[in-house]
């Protein structure tokens, strides 16, 4: 027998929140539409078994977001999200891995690190056969193979296959960085960073080379290690042919092509191709120096010029001039120095 279901929605459903229900909201003909999930978004197909879940679907294309964090600003479409939102500020990870004791401050961040121990994968493309372990990853995935890039910055135009991706860019512009560490006070823009920080105080690396056994505090780390390893590039320039081992050094080189300069000062109107560069150059005007020898307390910019100023305190000098028995800091000093001695 046919699952004979039709769906309609009430003027006093319409009215939740000012949206227009009736236009996010999509009557099916009798019995295209499962009893399991009858309820359709007009926006983009997605269907629901609950109401109340495609109330809360709909705020992804809407853009409401009620549930609102008191200690940053944040605002979240679920109250769920802002919960576990609340678990960055507190530190509080009640769900905990049975086969590592790691811990989590969501029961979908648990399930997720499972799949690391389990090896799952249960989400496959049908374009490509590729698998992932998150439907988020997998929906991200497609949107490759198809080119969409639904999320664009209204500041510089750039636009991104991910609404997550997008939240990221703007604290680019914008220079917001909700995400505080207790231990030390150093902000960062994405609580990833932040977690990614915080094993630098405990010294934890969890992500160990099996080929040469440096382990790494960050799993995509690892990834970009491995490659040297390898030689893998698999990104390549389409403009010139030219290979890289990350997709950011890809992007990065993309705009030598372009003459792309994305990210602009506010304070002196200068711009810059990537991040990276327009991080630095903002000490400049704030005169933030985040990197700190543990020697001798001289605080730099740039963690570069942090690794240049350490060498100094070295005793086992790097590069050595044998024939004088000399040592030296820099290569251009030794360079140097045996040109005037010759």
């Amino acid at each position: 027998m046919k699952n004979d279901c039709r769906v309609s929605v009430t003027g006093e459903v319409s009215e939740f929140h000012g949206i227009d229900w009736q236009h996010k909201y999509q009557e099916k003909p009798v019995g295209t539409l499962t009893v399991e999930r009858p309820y359709e978004c007009k926006e983009c197909g997605k269907t629901f078994s609950y109401l109340s879940n495609l109330y809360r679907h709909i705020r992804t294309h809407s853009g409401v977001r009620p549930y609102e964090c008191k200690e940053c600003g944040k605002a979240f479409s679920r109250s769920s999200f802002l919960t576990a939102h609340l678990r960055t500020h507190s530190g509080e990870k009640p769900y905990h891995c049975t086969e590592c004791g790691k811990a989590f401050s969501s029961s979908s961040s648990l399930t997720k690190h499972i799949r690391n121990h389990s090896g799952e994968r249960p989400y496959e493309c049908k374009e490509c056969g590729k698998t992932f372990s998150h439907v988020s990853n997998l929906r991200r995935h497609i949107r490759a193979h198809s080119g969409v890039r639904p999320y664009k910055c209204k500041e510089c135009g750039k636009a991104f296959s991910h609404f997550s991706q997008l939240t990221r860019h703007e604290r680019a512009h914008s220079g917001e960085k909700p995400y505080d560490c207790k231990e030390c006070g150093k902000a960062f823009s994405q609580f990833s960073q932040l977690t990614s920080h915080r094993r630098i105080h405990r010294g934890d690396r969890p992500y160990e080379c099996k080929e040469c056994g440096k382990a790494f505090n960050q799993s995509s780390h690892l990834t970009s290690h491995t490659r040297m390893h390898s030689g893998e590039r698999p990104y390549e320039c389409k403009e010139c042919g030219k290979a890289f081992s990350q997709s950011s050094h890809l992007s990065r080189h993309i705009r030598i092509h372009t003459g792309e300069r994305p990210y602009e000062c506010k304070e002196c109107g200068k711009s810059f191709s990537d991040n990276s560069s327009f991080s630095r150059h903002r000490r400049t005007h704030s005169g933030e120096r985040p990197y700190e020898c543990q020697e001798c307390g001289k605080a730099f910019r740039s963690s570069s010029s942090l690794r240049k100023h350490i060498r100094i305190h070295s005793r086992d000098s790097l590069y050595n001039s044998k024939e004088f028995g000399k040592a030296f800091s820099w290569p251009s000093s030794l360079t140097n120095h045996i040109r005037f001695t010759m």
